[in-house]
């Protein structure tokens, strides 16, 4: 069986990686401004067959989660040089937070923290495309349905494919169970690996948790409502609209060594063992990292 492999944070990994920039000048940004109005104007702009509009989220939301990513959560990233540069690899993280704002800053950590300003294609449920307004803008900010066939597609046009295998039993678990990791599925996310081919890169994210703590969960009204589950948070529904405004807890996430699949050939995704242990060596491999970054991490809001 292989065996897991701690996210290493070496020493000199201490520091976050930031990548130099400065801030473009006041007129610089104004003519970027009319220029992106000028080409959703004259439908000067593409989207992919899975509806993801780059000049979109270059511009409107990625701007728009840097405040959370950078002032409001103080994102730490780690082991980006794990994360290949180019070529498909899949992402396999905790999910946790009662609404999934881990995927989103995850994100925004590839794309700003990664020297080659990867793109991240979530891989999300159901249920987030069913929703109104909000359904549409996962599609433009790159997210797909949670299939095999969207991910294997993905991951051979040498996508960076992000999934979170615990799906709503781990973003809606109670504070209780806070960096305990839910099951893994049956593992589908290592089969679509070895069918492509591509490396998995496990990914320990500590922070989610505390943003909204899940107390109790009104299960009657969730059922009304055709949710998993409909929080009692220590804000919500206590405080009303303020109740959804997240706490501002320290961030850090991590990604590990990557785990090479090429080498099993795409018929051993029809090995039910293999998949069994490849999906329960990334499975350890994220929970003993989740213990070693909060050992790291000197408070929750630190």
């Amino acid at each position: 069986m292989p065996e897991a492999r701690v996210i290493p944070l070496r020493p000199d990994d201490d520091e976050p990686h930031v990548p130099p920039s400065s801030p473009p000048s006041w007129d610089r940004q104004l003519t970027d401004t009319l220029e992106f109005l000028q080409r959703r104007l004259t439908g000067e702009y593409a989207t992919d067959e899975f509806g993801f509009d780059p000049d979109l989220t270059d511009n409107v939301l990625l701007p728009m989660l840097r405040p959370l990513f950078n002032r409001w959560f103080r994102v730490e990233t780690h082991g980006v040089e794990n994360v290949p540069a180019t070529g498909g690899a899949l992402v396999v993280a905790n999910h946790s937070g009662t609404i999934p704002v881990d995927g989103l800053m995850t994100t925004v950590a590839l794309h700003d923290d990664h020297p080659a300003q990867r793109r991240f294609r979530l891989l999300g449920a159901d249920l987030v495309f069913e929703l109104p307004f909000i359904g549409a803008m996962a599609r433009k900010f790159g997210a797909t349905l949670a299939c095999s066939e969207d991910a294997e597609r993905l991951l051979t046009d040498g996508e960076l494919v992000g999934v979170f295998p615990e799906g709503f039993k781990g973003v809606g678990k109670p504070f209780r169970d806070r960096y305990t990791l839910q099951r893994f599925g049956r593992g589908g996310f290592v089969t679509a690996a070895l069918r492509t081919g591509v490396p998995i890169i496990p990914c320990a994210i500590v922070g989610a948790e505390e943003i909204y703590p899940m107390i109790g969960n009104a299960k009657t009204a969730a059922r009304l409502f055709g949710l998993p589950y409909l929080p009692i948070t220590p804000t919500f529904p206590l405080l009303g609209p303020l109740g959804l405004v997240p706490l501002p807890s320290k961030w850090l996430i991590a990604f590990g060594e990557p785990i090479e699949t090429a080498s099993y050939g795409p018929a051993a995704a029809e090995d039910p063992m293999l998949v069994f242990n490849l999906t329960d060596q990334v499975r350890e491999t994220i929970q003993q990292s989740l213990y070693q970054l909060l050992l790291k991490r000197p408070s929750v809001f630190g």
